[in-house]
């Protein structure tokens, strides 16, 4: 996908945005499961509200897209009502993405918000691997360097997982790291498919997110009432939510959306620059709010990390480009051979 040609204050803006709300929304979600004061919400239901915001949003910017009302009500009717087969095809990458929305939460119950920053990173690898076998793709010898090194930093951090002092509740970093492993793996699956049901037509970027939107609202509903369907009957849907939890809410919601906005006007090098200062946030904020004590091997694992995504982010070297001047050259010297 071309970058389109945008200011520097404006990608400098998407940047800052993009970190903001990546580090945002792991520190508060780390809050409201650990130190926020109040009945515990259940996290099927915001995983659930997060989907129905996602899908009043899309149904807006596809209103802008079309700029006509009729327009807009035969394209959901030709999209949605009339075309069942698209949205039981969108359903695979909805089912997958509540799965990993789900190991979220249950990975930042037992895990610091700068560790778990760190490592899901991981999901770099996996959407490259995903990548390579779904879309015949192919990665390039740095690529592949920044992917082991990357592997090595998340390592390094979960050698031996640092200690947050201000969080009283139990917490299992084993089951926090196999939550990670699993929504790393959900979103590498997911997001390559994704990319390859959109390539697959022209169909609009906004309809294909209403198709997977409806269809998560329908797996996540399902997910509730499997979970905590008796709870739910008996304390309510919105039970301990709280002005934090709105803003995990509502963080996870816009930031799903505005990825898009990102990868259309800024490139991998700004995003893998967005990715490290977001786990530097993190970390100062875990510093902060939930007294992390920094140890050797985190801060060396943090900034292997920090390393390989800006390593993995640059642009790949086209070798077979770089011979065609000098054949260009050869033919010209022999046409000039020739004319003498």
């Amino acid at each position: 996908m071309a970058v389109e040609k945008v200011s520097v204050v404006f990608k400098l803006y998407c940047l800052a945005v993009m970190t903001l709300v990546a580090a945002t929304y792991t520190v508060a979600l780390r809050y409201t499961r650990t130190i926020s004061s109040g009945d515990l919400y259940f996290s099927t239901t915001a995983v659930c509200i997060t989907e129905v915001i996602k899908l009043i949003l899309s149904l807006g910017m596809l209103a802008k897209e079309t700029s006509s009302s009729v327009r807009f009500k035969n394209m959901l009717a030709e999209q949605i009502i009339y075309s069942p087969k698209e949205l039981l095809k969108l359903s695979v990458p909805s089912l997958v993405y509540a799965v990993q929305n789900n190991m979220a939460f249950i990975a930042l119950s037992n895990l610091d918000a700068a560790v778990y920053q760190v490592t899901y990173q991981l999901k770099i690898p996996c959407t490259a691997l995903c990548t390579v076998l779904m879309l015949n793709r192919s990665l390039s010898r740095l690529q592949w360097f920044s992917v082991f090194m990357l592997c090595g930093g998340v390592t390094l951090v979960q050698w031996k997982p640092a200690e947050a002092t201000k969080v009283q509740i139990e917490q299992n970093p084993f089951i926090g790291f196999l939550a990670i492993a699993v929504a790393v793996i959900c979103s590498g699956f997911a997001g390559v498919y994704f990319e390859k049901v959109l390539k697959s037509s022209d169909t609009s970027l906004w309809v294909r997110n209403i198709q997977m939107y409806l269809s998560g609202i329908v797996v996540t509903l399902i997910g509730v009432f499997i979970n905590d369907g008796e709870k739910v009957m008996e304390k309510g849907f919105f039970y301990g939510y709280t002005p934090w939890v709105c803003l995990v809410v509502l963080l996870a919601s816009v930031g799903g959306l505005y990825t898009s906005v990102v990868v259309k006007y800024t490139d991998n090098i700004m995003k893998g620059f967005s990715a490290a200062a977001a786990i530097v946030l993190s970390t100062v904020a875990s510093v902060l709010l939930f007294g992390l004590q920094i140890t050797i091997t985190f801060a060396s694992g943090a900034l292997l990390v920090c390393i390989s995504i800006y390593l993995y982010g640059l642009p790949k070297q086209d070798t077979s480009t770089v011979a065609r001047p000098d054949k260009a050259t050869d033919s010209e010297l022999k046409q000039k051979l020739i004319n003498v």
